[in-house]
């Protein structure tokens, strides 16, 4: 058993289900922040000056900077997917192994593009609004929307969750399902170009990560060739669209709606990133917009904070299980 002198210290930037801060318990003195507002750079700078191990969530940046403020840190264990916003480079060089769980955020990530997709093309928030603001007096004609049959459908990203976006569209009776992706491809999708996938497309799934190609990549001048009254949803990343591009496209009728899950704002990794989601977005009656859901379902959350754990568990012990291992450093942003 540990004793107060050779107790690992362990930070966890955000709050983790009971069960998992008990098992982190097991292996040193957790410092947990309470959440759920992230601690400040400052704060957590101070937290990291003396521990061993952290788990990380969507909110963190570890880079060179943060790394000088953590000299005992020797694991990351990120409870997400997306690793774009951690300098692997940087923490190879400063001997910090670090972790991801890249396959549990899948299934649930899918399932919500399908739902924004519906909310968003058949004016669900609207009628919402209405329904509570004005009451209801019974069916009129009004509110009329697109739906998924018959409908030609783009996704941009053939990964795991352009995939599992695929999957699921099976059953709605699409007429045709577009994919583009320049590094692979699935049987079960017409392989076209960007261009095309815009051009042709009623819906669009936007499912990559972010990249110095991908940032901006649905920009004003593809916005201005996609198909009249498309349907675009995104939950890759917020940088791989351009969003005062997709507000324009709003206000002049060319996309009829616009769903997200992810934005801008939250890519910490670019300095030029804005500090909030476009205002055009928050005010226009034709977004769907969720607060990085992609992953909030309960069962898959307490999944995900047990693997990133037993990852962090394992760095503690000096295990370098190859899910352990530093990922290739991803191109700079």
């Amino acid at each position: 058993m540990n004793t107060p002198t050779d107790m690992k210290k362990i930070v966890v930037t955000q709050p983790v289900h009971p069960e998992v801060l008990a098992r982190l318990q097991t292996q040193g003195r957790v410092v947990m922040n309470p959440g759920p507002e992230p601690w400040g750079l400052e704060l957590l700078h101070q937290h990291l000056g003396d521990a061993d191990a952290l788990m990380a969530f969507m909110p963190d940046r570890v880079d060179a900077h943060t790394l000088r403020h953590a000299p005992r840190l020797r694991t990351v264990a990120c409870a997400l997917k997306g690793h774009d916003n951690f300098d692997l480079v940087a923490c190879a060089q400063a001997g910090v192994q670090v972790s991801f769980v890249p396959d549990l955020l899948t299934a649930p990530t899918a399932e919500l593009a399908l739902g924004l997709a519906i909310a968003a093309a058949r004016h669900v928030l609207v009628g919402n609004h209405r329904m509570r603001e004005q009451g209801y007096h019974g069916w009129r004609p009004t509110l009329y929307g697109s739906g998924l049959q018959g409908a030609t459908v783009a996704v941009v990203g053939l990964g795991a969750v352009g995939r599992a976006i695929v999957d699921r569209l099976a059953g709605f009776g699409c007429a045709q399902v577009l994919g583009y992706d320049p590094q692979a491809h699935d049987a079960r999708v017409a392989p076209v170009t960007l261009d095309e996938a815009f051009a042709r497309a009623d819906y669009v799934f936007l499912a990559v990560p972010l990249l110095p190609q991908t940032r901006h990549i649905v920009n004003s001048h593809l916005l201005a060739r996609a198909r009249p009254g498309l349907v675009l949803v995104n939950v890759g990343r917020g940088s791989v669209v351009d969003e005062a591009a997709v507000v324009a496209a709003l206000e002049s009728g060319h996309l009829a709606a616009y769903a997200a899950d992810v934005y801008e704002m939250e890519d910490w990794a670019l300095p030029d990133r804005p500090t909030q989601v476009h205002e055009g977005l928050l005010r226009s009656p034709r977004t769907v917009l969720t607060p990085h859901l992609g992953s909030a379902v309960r069962s898959v959350r307490l999944a995900i904070e047990q693997q990133a754990a037993e990852h962090l568990i394992a760095g503690l012990h000096g295990v370098l299980a190859e899910a352990l291992r530093p990922l290739p450093n991803p191109v700079k942003l």
